[in-house]
């Protein structure tokens, strides 16, 4: 009965807090607070109330929950299924200086994944839900989750550097592509654009790869069907296959782009300013040509080439992409008596000697100034203190990103 009671005033004070009107909070509490004080009353209006409730729920037919499990995944997003044997496996380790080791491996079911700190069976991954945690031979833990598609494109076969996917998505918002577009790309690389760019334009879009090496040509074709064949077989549904990789010298295909419309173009490529000829007559008006460039002087030349041959583009942005990571992570507390660690080595980075007497000395008047307060909202607060400082590693400069729009000139 006391249990009750103390629902009830809850639930009174839920009332009065809410944005309705106090006289109607009061009033529905004064007509179920005789009921609560009741228990012999309202608990036989629960179970009826739920009895009623399963009773007037329509039942589904055996054959209709059949149908129902075997329906194929919406396009929206698959249901999260188990491992299965032929599928990418990302295991995340801890390590220390709040490090993460990631390990990516296709699941075969005589195979081990071996790391530093021990080897774990793969039969024992297949069969496992996403987000299960493992412990490796040695004791070590390892969290086990499908990659993404910009884990992928990080761990997979390279040959020449790819393009990080920090850079590649300020260039698909710079070309604004929409599903069932028709894009180019000259430089397929190891693939990782190619991934990106195929699902920007969905399975009614179209990418067009041009690539004058043969590994290369290769080994961005081998990385694209190595997804599709892990997406497929993880996510219970296909991966579009609109690529369609060429090996040839895109500055001698003049010929085959006079079949195509382009909606964008983006230029993965040491001299991009000898495709420009080639590829702004099939670009539509007002369409973005994206260049990736690894220094300011690559882009100079591209600028003169645009102003020396009158080409139709105009340059609209030349930016360079940088992330700054942060760490937050919990203060070492150290008093007069005992020095205490918050949190284990494993994961809190080892600070300079000097940065670190000045976070022992704020740790200290941090807790003199809380031994004088009020503790009535003691719990309200977290007594432990957190350092807040940029992560030694940083994702600096990467490529010069130019946005190119062609225009139509003006009538002489």
């Amino acid at each position: 009965m006391r249990v009750l009671n103390k629902a009830t005033e809850y639930l009174l004070a839920g009332f009065l807090s809410s944005g309705r009107r106090v006289t109607d909070s009061v009033a529905a509490c004064m007509d179920i607070l005789p009921r609560v004080r009741k228990c012999g009353e309202i608990l036989p209006l629960l179970g009826s109330a739920a009895v009623g409730r399963c009773a007037a729920a329509p039942r589904a037919a055996p054959e209709e929950e059949k149908k129902e499990a075997a329906a194929p995944f919406e396009a929206g997003g698959a249901r999260p299924g188990p491992f299965r044997a032929g599928e990418l496996a990302l295991a995340e380790l801890r390590r220390k200086h709040n490090t993460t080791l990631k390990l990516m491996c296709r699941l075969e079911a005589d195979s081990v994944l071996s790391s530093s700190s021990g080897i774990l069976r793969h039969r024992d991954i297949i069969g496992q839900l996403p987000g299960q945690v493992l412990r490796t031979s040695t004791g070590a833990w390892m969290l086990l989750r499908r990659p993404s598609l910009e884990d992928y494109v990080l761990l997979m076969a390279r040959g020449p550097t790819i393009s990080y996917p920090k850079d590649i998505s300020a260039i698909l918002m710079m070309m604004d592509i929409h599903p069932g577009d028709t894009v180019l790309e000259t430089g397929s690389g190891s693939g990782a654009m190619s991934l990106f760019l195929s699902r920007a334009v969905g399975p009614k879009g179209r990418v067009i790869s041009y690539e004058i090496r043969d590994d290369h040509h290769n080994l961005a074709k081998k990385n694209y069907k190595h997804w599709r064949t892990a997406w497929e077989i993880g996510r219970m549904q296909e991966w579009p296959d609109n690529v369609d990789f060429i090996l040839k010298d895109i500055s001698k295909a003049a010929v085959d782009m006079k079949s195509v419309t382009l909606d964008a173009v983006v230029l993965d490529m040491l001299n991009p300013q000898s495709a420009l000829p080639v590829v702004h007559p099939s670009l539509k008006q007002g369409g973005v040509c994206a260049v990736y460039l690894a220094n300011i002087t690559q882009v100079i030349d591209l600028l003169d080439k645009l102003r020396t041959c009158k080409l139709p583009f105009l340059c609209e942005r030349i930016i360079e992409v940088t992330h700054r990571n942060w760490l937050v992570l919990p203060a070492k507390i150290k008093n007069s008596k005992s020095s205490q660690m918050v949190e284990t080595q494993e994961n809190i980075e080892e600070p300079p000697q000097k940065e670190y007497e000045e976070i022992h000395i704020q740790d200290q008047v941090f807790f003199k100034e809380s031994e004088y307060s009020e503790s009535d909202n003691a719990e309200t607060y977290c007594s432990v203190p957190y350092v807040a400082r940029p992560s030694y590693w940083q994702e600096a400069h990467s490529a010069f990103l130019t946005k190119l729009r062609k225009f139509r000139p003006p009538l002489a």
